[in-house]
């Protein structure tokens, strides 16, 4: 019985689907090669496809549209796929987040992985978490136009109102007993592939926020602290446990505030490295 070949939107890494789809097309003919392929593909390098597979090659864009043929993909697929490469290639953090763009924005994506990738939307914007803290004020109003207006910086009407949706969606709000939103912790499905992406879009929003509180918030409402220190690398470990202690005793505090909340902030904390290993390579 003939094995079906995979479809291209279910694959978030271009390598791994490439591989899938040899080895479906070689379960359905034992004849087909890598070097048919590669004939079919337009390419003289017999080898190309298992280099790729195996992370040894990369595609260029005429390659790119070379493989798609070869696997008799449709226009539509032949996109997707060509983002996938592009994410997976990409240079630059902008780059991988515009390669993001057209994968999420593929309606077979979408009705494939919507959770994932709305769980990738609420870590990459900062309003998400926002919004969803904001929901434990006595206030709060599910209304695009009254967050807009809450927000620190505002977000528009239309960011809101996405915002809500996905938050709903994901099930990270939900009405209480007597219809009043109420924020929910639930666990994000975020596709690994894109994990890391996620994280950093996160962390950048959050320390450009950062910056600007240091000019658009007034001294009294917001707290800024820093301290250059020279360590041993040895004594890294450490640290990074004494942050994350101290990060949940302030969630403690927070939790465990008898009185009720009215305000969000946020909490950033930084541990990097300014320069090399002494006596390491500049």
């Amino acid at each position: 019985m003939a094995k079906s070949l995979p479809d291209v939107h279910s694959f978030l890494e271009f390598r791994r689907f490439l591989d899938a789809w040899f080895q479906a097309k070689k379960a359905s003919n034992a004849r087909y090669s890598h070097r048919l392929f590669a004939r079919m593909a337009g390419h003289k390098n017999p080898s190309l496809l298992l280099l790729v597979i195996q992370g040894k090659r990369n595609l260029s864009p005429a390659n790119v549209e070379g493989f798609a043929r070869a696997m008799s993909l449709t226009a539509e697929q032949g996109r997707f796929f060509a983002a996938l490469v592009a994410l997976d290639q990409a240079a630059t953090h902008s780059e991988q987040n515009e390669a993001w763009a057209l994968i999420s924005a593929s309606r077979r994506f979408r009705e494939a992985r919507s959770l994932e990738g709305m769980g990738f939307e609420v870590i990459s914007h900062w309003y998400h978490s926002a919004i969803h803290e904001l929901a434990r004020t006595d206030g709060f109003q599910a209304d695009p136009t009254w967050i807009s207006r809450n927000l620190r910086p505002r977000v528009t009407v239309a960011q809101a109102k996405k915002a809500l949706e996905v938050l709903t969606s994901l099930g990270m709000l939900a009405p209480d007993e007597n219809g009043k939103v109420e924020p929910v912790d639930v666990s994000l499905a975020t596709p690994h592939e894109v994990a890391g992406l996620a994280a950093r879009n996160y962390h950048d929003g959050m320390l450009e926020l950062a910056r600007r509180s240091i000019t658009e918030a007034e001294r009294d409402e917001r707290h800024l602290s820093a301290v250059t220190v020279c360590i041993s690398p040895s004594l890294l470990p450490q640290l990074k446990r004494e942050i994350d202690a101290f990060q949940e005793r302030l969630l403690d505090l927070c939790d465990g505030s008898e009185e009720a909340p009215e305000q969000v902030y946020q909490v950033h904390m930084a541990l990097f490295p300014l320069s090399t290993v002494s006596g390491g390579d500049a």
